[in-house]
């Protein structure tokens, strides 16, 4: 049995990782941080969940093995660094920090403190992404292109849950993250050329609301993502890859190829849900004493593209 402690975990992905670990029987989460008392404590009763901390350092006293940061970005290296020298191995979403210099000293705690730090790169996870990995992984699908859109509706600062959030999501840091490590990933090459441009910057959020990025690997592979928080309609990432041998449209956990045929998905993981699936992969690694999938390290080449295009479009961030 692995211990666990959500931090932020009344936001939106904090809820999802409480409802995935539910659902793995090696889990059990013994404490929960937030910084609102009322809302955690509500939380916890909810869950029974036996601590409660609105404080960081009491939280990293508790009882636990290992804390899952549902956190702001902002926040990420500082906690993350506090958790591995107390302790506890770390799972940090997405992005992992909010700039390379932060990552890099997170990934330089991991190797310190020789626990387990992992990154909510989910994508890895999902398993309509799965299955297209296993097919390269097998020589039988070579990809040509990847064509990414990650949409949404959003001129106010709300969370997923639609409410008010303490920080600011960015199409770059919070968004593209997903898509540019998600390339690296099923190619297995770090982009040689990199292209951003961005639309003007909200008036009130101080965000670009829309954003065009370009990617090539050494050998050719290109990958386009176009990013919109100005789109009325559905919301969400979907994806085309195009091969040598076939299409493939991942809608996050399904799959259907160029015909829109949907792709049976029912052998290739435990559960048909991502959050559920990188939460055992940092459980496994824990309980294995392994590197896992995703881990900081595998986490600074995507970082390392992301301050590319940052430095390159002069990107703001709040």
């Amino acid at each position: 049995m692995v211990k666990l402690g959500v931090a932020g975990a009344y936001g939106a992905f904090g809820i999802k990782h409480l409802d995935a670990l539910a659902n793995i029987p090696d889990a059990q989460v013994n404490a929960v941080y937030g910084p609102n008392p009322n809302k955690i404590s509500e939380l916890a009763r909810a869950r029974n969940i036996p601590n409660v901390c609105s404080e960081f350092e009491d939280f990293l006293s508790q009882d636990v093995d290992a804390v899952i940061l549902s956190t702001p970005t902002q926040l990420h290296c500082e906690q993350s660094i506090q958790a591995l020298n107390a302790g506890k191995h770390t799972f940090a979403e997405i992005p992992m920090a909010d700039s390379l210099a932060d990552a890099i000293k997170m990934d330089a705690a991991q190797k310190t403190s020789d626990l387990v730090g992992m990154v909510g790169h989910v994508r890895r996870f999902n398993p309509s992404h799965q299955w297209v990995k296993r097919r390269i992984d097998a020589n039988e699908f070579n990809i040509q292109q990847l064509d990414a859109q990650t949409y949404f509706f959003r001129r106010t600062n709300t969370n997923a849950k639609g409410e008010p959030r303490s920080w600011t999501d960015h199409l770059l840091w919070h968004h593209a993250c997903h898509t540019i490590d998600l390339f690296i990933y099923q190619t297995g090459e770090i982009p040689s050329e990199v292209m951003g441009l961005q639309g003007p910057a909200h008036s009130e959020l101080g965000i670009a609301m829309d954003m065009t990025i370009g990617l090539k690997t050494p050998s050719g592979k290109l990958c386009t993502l176009s990013l919109s928080f100005n789109n009325d309609g559905p919301f969400g990432s979907f994806f085309r890859y195009i091969g040598d041998s076939g299409t493939y449209l991942a809608r996050y956990d399904d799959l259907f190829d160029g015909k829109e045929n949907r792709i049976d998905l029912s052998d290739v993981a435990a559960s048909s849900n991502g959050i559920e699936l990188i939460d055992r992969e940092f459980i496994d690694a824990i309980q294995q004493k392994r590197e896992p999938n995703s881990s900081f390290s595998q986490g600074l080449a995507a970082m390392k593209v992301m301050q590319l295009l940052e430095d390159q479009m002069g990107v703001l961030k709040v």
